[in-house]
């Protein structure tokens, strides 16, 4: 798979730079206002009783902001962070030799938690609720269990598959969020303060420009925003207007939607090759020359959000408004679907377009 700008993981080359830029106390956070007002209280409760803080699980999209937080819970207890991620945890053994070096109040962070081995997780359930692991020693008639005391600590764990938790687990959890995705004028703070890290001068235009391109995504909204910075300060006078922004996003391939080359590939081969759909996922990814967990978990859910594509039973089909967006004929398949679905006295006057993108009324 090409390495996409809007793509919301992370990348190793820039780690440091995305290290700097991120928030070290729930003050400085911008966005997920329930969120940050919920765990003030919990963290100054657990400080007035010189207690951990109740585990927490952070769930929703990539790029949200889930790491930075359980940086920022660490900070605000004043204690150390340890992050590990679900797959690094092989063995039962792995786990146990990170918990045996916590110290009192230490606050955990395991990413991909819905990653986790079953026999990893069966030893993090004591861990968490009793604090305390039973080791075995020894084999066959001879073998024996030993408890081993663990300090108080804090796990967060971070997941974009809550579905993909096992009950236990998530029941062992004190403080369960979903993170949102972010209002264009939360990113607009959020790009003003990276551009003041990163000595960067940007005019209020050119972060709003950004922002609407950011797919509701402070990952994504910080790339966009780096990538700009070196056209203007390569094909510019260093300034991000919001005329620079717009003319760096175009030369990126990233429309107004925040749509890129990839999601554009995909609508057009739905609409010209398979005459908007239906078709299966299979198909379309083969088509395109990409994996299908490529196309289930990257592409179609910001196509789905903005009610570019629909999943039915019999496969995927494009939508009315993704024809008008990528300035193509609407296949005739989507005019039989809304006749069938409604009247002509009914039909809504957004949907009341030939396949030109004519009024039917003219």
């Amino acid at each position: 798979m090409e390495e996409r700008l809007v793509s919301m993981t992370s990348q190793q080359s820039e780690g440091e730079t995305e290290l700097s830029l991120r928030p070290r106390a729930l003050q400085e956070y911008i966005g997920q206002e329930k969120l940050k007002a919920n765990l003030s209280v919990f963290i100054q409760a657990a400080l007035r009783r010189s207690e951990a803080l109740d585990h927490v699980l952070l769930y929703g999209p990539p790029g949200l902001g889930k790491t930075t937080l359980a940086q920022i819970i660490a900070n605000e207890l004043k204690v150390q962070l340890k992050i590990t991620s679900g797959p690094a945890i092989e063995r039962p053994g792995d786990l146990a030799a990170i918990l045996t070096n916590l110290q009192p109040m230490d606050v955990l962070f395991i990413d991909e938690i819905h990653r986790l081995n079953r026999s990893v997780e069966e030893v993090l359930y004591p861990a968490m609720e009793d604090f305390g692991l039973d080791i075995v020693i020894g084999k066959g008639p001879s073998a024996r269990s030993i408890r081993i005391d663990l300090p108080r600590f804090t796990l967060v764990g971070a997941t974009t598959r809550a579905g993909m938790l096992t009950s236990p687990l998530r029941d062992r959890f004190g403080v369960i969020h979903r993170l949102e995705y972010y209002r264009p004028e939360e990113l607009e703070l959020i790009i003003t303060r990276a551009s003041a890290i990163l000595g960067v001068t940007i005019e209020r235009e050119g972060a709003q420009a950004i922002a609407l391109r950011a797919r509701g995504t402070p990952r994504i909204a910080n790339r966009l925003l780096k990538r700009v910075r070196d056209y203007a300060q390569v094909l510019s006078d260093g300034i991000i207007t919001e005329e620079v922004a717009q003319d760096s996003l175009a030369r990126l391939e990233v429309d107004p939607l925040g749509l890129d080359h990839t999601d554009r590939r995909y609508l057009s081969a739905l609409i010209e090759k398979f005459s908007g759909g239906p078709v299966g996922v299979e198909t379309i990814a083969a088509s395109i020359s990409e994996s299908v967990d490529t196309v289930e978990d990257v592409i179609e859910p910001y196509l789905m959000q903005q009610g570019f594509l629909n999943r039915t039973p019999r496969g995927r089909m494009v939508t009315i408004p993704a024809c008008h967006h990528m300035k193509m004929a609407v296949p005739s398949i989507l005019w039989a679907n809304v006749e069938s679905a409604t009247t002509t006295d009914t039909i809504q006057p957004s949907l009341a377009f030939d396949t030109e993108g004519k009024s039917k009324t003219e």
